[in-house]
């Protein structure tokens, strides 16, 4: 069975069509017209890229690695389009394909009343047909281009409504905060060019074990290896597309985009794109120990210490938002960990149950006509049970709960990370491992308080009616009125932003439909695949060589199969794995779980069985409230640091520009000449006795010299 080209051009071309369709013709098609458009091109692109995973997986087809077209060739270098289609590409390819396919559904029922729904149908296509070139890509050059096609397609979408100030802020936030990191990516990519004298991946990685030892002196006297040069620049940029520290601080704010765009730039595209660059650039990451440990360093701070900042977000939107920065932590300390594959492997689980909770928190602001603020709802199980329901799954999922999903990806990172910790004998790895470990009870205490806050205890909702807010509302959007608020107090459909007479309720089937079919995934893809994605045995823990004698049975072989063993993290867990059953019984043992249970407790206690003590736990950490509000002063360092003294270096720039080159150089020189032509033009009088007076005194000057020189 062989790939066919036709059906990869398809599978990129057809999101692309539709977002042509809808965005050339919009007004000739009306809104029906857009939004089957482009579901109709993302439908067969994720049709599409099952039938490749599926051909690869069960068809025996072998790696697709083709140039379909030579965009240059100057001398010894050439530019191509092409495509490296592997099981980690094709696995990439359905992840995107069916999460924005069901949030392309999604929008049909969340944007409804916006005027500008042919546009962001076009936007949401064209974000696809960026990721889907990114992940496909079979050089450096491509690469590149679907990293900054992504980056430029969620500029438009954060600031889809460009109307509001705040969203404005947050696109050009995110588009510089991202130009950061894409310098570092550049300079990565050019090292690449430099010492390979190509772009092509299979050829750098053929000739990667080649820089193995070989340094090179930046700075006299202080010598640098090559691969990790060209690694540290490399993650660089995955910081930035990533949202790691310190370049996160874009991601939170990103939620000014409308919900279903939250959903697909934090679940299964955009801040995944550097999970997986760094996942397929392992065989030159594996090149270098020091690189390796400042991914793991990096991952772990993110992990952790963004995880926090969560506990104090009263939005339902920033919570999410807050809670993919710490699982991105997470997948990046599982590459610093040389553990890729369960990083991929948690990419995939995150992106349906991280899905799942946007396109959740974006029901209930449907259901509260539009609020945001969690301080502003209780009790809304019993209004939307749908919601309610699948939202209890996503964040069972989140929280690693045995049996579901995420547990057997996060437990693997966990268990991965305390295994490397122990041979590493390291700081960095110690350090990793025990941020992720305490990442577990931070993520479970957020995740129930925005359960128990949103679902369940008294409707507070109906105080805010009757009293136009809560007792905090003074205190509440204190992040300038971010998420789905339009500015002249009406919401992002143009609908009076009062509460009066509103009650909750369940969201259309547009809605809930992705909803469900997101759920599914975020309960059982993780049982059935952990075994053959990360253990090379089927899903009951069988070895697959028992199965299908001669069949590969590592899933990524081809583009994860060259570990050294002595650092094969994934393989040591694997040990100890004997089925997806005893891996999940093994959970409820082991500390992970423990400290599940234990965040699940606090939040209970605070949010539903004693709510004033939330109140006084507030008051009593005051101090270290007060830091996780201010974001660690990220923000201030970011706005009030980088980009104020961006603008005072330019006005000194310009200061230097008008006052020293304009004012002394340019126009004083001008000055100069002009005085003296304004001298030597009066000596022109056109008088002949004047004329006869300045030769005589001439004379009578030049015989004074030549008296005085003889001397």
């Amino acid at each position: 069975m062989i790939i066919s080209k036709t059906q990869l051009l398809l599978i990129v071309l057809a999101p692309l069509l539709g977002s042509v369709v809808a965005g050339l013709l919009g007004r000739q098609i009306g809104r029906r017209g857009a939004q089957y458009a482009t579901i109709l091109g993302v439908a067969v692109s994720c049709a599409l890229s099952a039938h490749v995973l599926w051909q690869l997986v069960a068809g025996g087809a072998s790696p697709f690695n083709q140039n379909i077209y030579t965009f240059f060739q100057v001398g010894e270098y050439a530019a191509h389009v092409g495509f490296m289609v592997d099981r980690l590409t094709a696995m990439m390819m359905v992840v995107v394909t069916f999460v924005s396919l069901l949030v392309h559904v999604y929008t049909i029922g969340y944007m409804a009343d916006d005027p500008g729904y042919q546009r962001f149908f076009s936007y949401i296509s064209l974000f696809t047909f960026s990721m889907l070139m990114l992940v496909m890509s079979n050089n450096f050059l491509q690469l590149f281009f679907g990293w900054e096609a992504v980056g430029l397609v969620s500029y438009l979408l954060i600031g889809f409504w460009f109307k509001r100030p705040s969203a404005v802020f947050a696109n050009m936030k995110a588009f510089l905060v991202n130009r950061v990191g894409d310098f570092g990516f550049l300079l990565g990519i050019a090292g690449v060019l430099l010492w390979f004298g190509t772009l092509d991946y299979a050829t750098v990685f053929a000739n990667a074990p080649l820089l193995q030892g070989q340094a090179v002196q930046i700075f006299a006297g202080h010598s640098w290896e090559i691969a990790t040069i060209i690694c540290v620049c490399l993650f660089i940029g995955a910081m930035g597309k990533s949202a790691q520290v310190p370049l996160h601080v874009w991601l939170p704010d990103s939620m000014e985009g409308p919900t279903p765009i939250s959903a697909l730039i934090h679940a299964a595209t955009m801040v995944t794109a550097g999970i997986f660059m760094v996942a397929r650039m392992s065989p030159l990451f594996e090149l270098s120990q020091t690189a390796l440990n400042f991914v793991l360093f990096v991952g772990a701070t993110t992990a952790f210490f963004t995880g926090l900042i969560g506990i104090v977000q009263n939005d339902i939107k920033r919570v999410v938002a807050y809670s993919t920065l710490s699982q991105l932590g997470y997948m990046t300390v599982a590459l610093g960990v040389s553990a890729y594959s369960a990083a991929v492997f948690h990419l995939m689980t995150h992106a349906f149950f991280k899905a799942l909770l946007f396109l959740a928190a974006g029901s209930v602001i449907i259901g509260m006509h539009h609020e945001q603020d969690m301080r502003r709802m209780g009790g809304l199980r019993k209004y939307m049970p749908i919601t309610y329901w699948t939202s209890v799954i996503g964040t069972l999922a989140l929280v690693g709960t045995p049996f579901f999903s995420g547990f057997y990806s996060k437990d693997t990172i966990i268990e991965a990370a305390a295994h490397n910790a122990h041979h590493a004998h390291s700081w960095v790895a110690t350090y990793g491992y025990w941020a992720v470990l305490g990442g577990v009870i931070v993520t479970s205490f957020y995740s129930f308080r925005l359960l128990f806050m949103t679902f369940h205890g008294k409707e507070r909702f109906r105080d805010a009616h009757a009293d136009h807010g809560h007792a905090d509302a003074a205190h509440a959007h204190d992040d300038h009125a971010h998420g789905d608020a339009s500015p002249g107090g009406h919401d992002d459909h143009g609908h009076d932003h009062g509460h009066d007479a509103h009650e909750p309720h369940e969201s259309p089937w547009v809605v809930t439909v992705p909803l469900i079919l997101l759920a599914i995934p975020s309960v059982v893809v993780g049982f059935f695949t952990v075994g053959p994605m990360l253990f090379g045995t089927d899903w009951r823990g069988h070895h697959a060589e028992a199965l299908v004698p001669g069949q590969a049975v590592h899933f990524f072989t081809g583009a994860i199969d060259f570990l050294d063993p002595a650092r094969d993290t994934v393989a040591a867990v694997g040990e100890e794995f004997h089925g997806p059953v005893a891996f999940a019984l093994h959970g409820i043992l082991a500390w992970p779980f423990a400290l599940t249970v234990a965040g699940f407790l606090l939040a209970a206690l605070l949010y539903l069985w004693k709510p004033d003590l939330a109140g006084r736990a507030r008051s009593a950490f005051a101090p270290l409230v007060r830091v996780l509000e201010e974001k660690y002063g990220f923000d201030k360092l970011w706005i009030d640091g980088f980009a104020a003294g961006g603008v005072a270096l330019g006005r000194v720039s310009r200061w230097i520009d008008s006052t020293l080159i304009d004012g002394v150089i340019v126009n004083g020189s001008a000055r100069v000449v002009d005085l003296a032509a304004t001298l030597l033009r009066r000596t022109q009088s056109g008088y002949l006795y004047h004329y006869a007076f300045a030769m005589i005194i001439g004379l009578i000057a030049l015989l004074a010299v030549l008296m005085r020189f003889w001397r």
